[in-house]
């Protein structure tokens, strides 16, 4: 079985409810096309339950942008991932490089808040990716393999997880890896794990994130071992997301035909 082709939108601390606006649009600009692709957004806190009313009837859904590890409490502030199910989610984004940096989450935390994400029934879309810095030394994949040992679930905790490779120096800056660095990376992830989970291990969505537009979306999700992008901004406007999905789509259908 291969995986799973995942286009995710991770809207950051961005959108009003007049974002809702540009949501209803994307389900309407892609009602005509195939299936081959997951359409997920994972928008503010504050506008998770009405975007998910608009995208769960649509066969679309939606996710968090962060979870707790604790199910409930004295954790002003927070969510967790059962208030998350609860206003409609499937999915929540864990370990972005942004909550890494400013928030100070270790390897450790993100795999306790994947473990807790999958026990309430939801989908960890685990980030991993290196900086400017440890790409130019020659480490990058070192690095990301460490992130995977302490961020990824354990073997019996199951497979039913999500891999999202984000260059730091690659997000919101316009600066894209060249096709064959992405490619090495996502062998790599691959590669990574099949060892710790097995064959299952080659069923898991890769996705990748960074500067994901609708100019590179079709060489890109073309790239072997790429399952799908987590996209930023491009994910905020309708017309943009909708060209990405449609890359997805003809990147879906061409592997198809290959492997008939």
């Amino acid at each position: 079985m291969s995986p799973q082709m995942i286009l995710a939108g991770n809207w950051k601390m961005n959108g009003l409810t007049a974002a809702l606006d540009e949501v209803a649009l994307l389900v309407a600009s892609t009602a005509d096309m195939a299936s081959d692709v997951r359409i997920v957004i994972c928008p503010p806190t504050t506008l998770l339950s009405r975007v998910s009313d608009l995208l769960n009837p649509a066969g679309m859904a939606s996710g968090g942008q962060n979870c707790h590890i604790a199910t409930k409490g004295a954790h002003t502030g927070d969510i967790s991932a059962q208030m998350l199910k609860d206003a409609g989610a499937s999915y929540v984004i864990i370990g972005h490089s942004e909550r890494r940096m400013d928030h100070g989450e270790t390897d450790g935390r993100v795999r306790t808040k994947a473990e807790l994400a999958i026990s309430e029934g939801l989908v960890p879309i685990i980030c991993v990716g290196e900086t400017l810095a440890e790409r130019e030394n020659g480490v990058a994949i070192t690095v990301v393999e460490h992130q995977l040992s302490g961020s990824v679930p354990a073997a019996d905790k199951g497979a039913n997880i999500v891999i999202a490779y984000e260059p730091v120096w690659a997000i919101g800056t316009g600066r894209v890896p060249t096709n064959a660095d992405i490619a090495d990376m996502h062998k790599a992830i691959r590669t990574w794990l099949v060892g710790h989970y097995g064959s299952a291990g080659g069923e898991v969505s890769i996705l990748y994130g960074g500067s994901l537009k609708p100019e590179n979306a079709d060489e890109i999700l073309a790239v072997e071992n790429v399952n799908g992008g987590l996209v930023g901004g491009a994910s905020l406007k309708a017309e943009d997301f909708s060209r990405i999905i449609a890359s997805g789509q003809r990147v879906q259908t061409i592997r198809r035909a290959a492997a008939t």
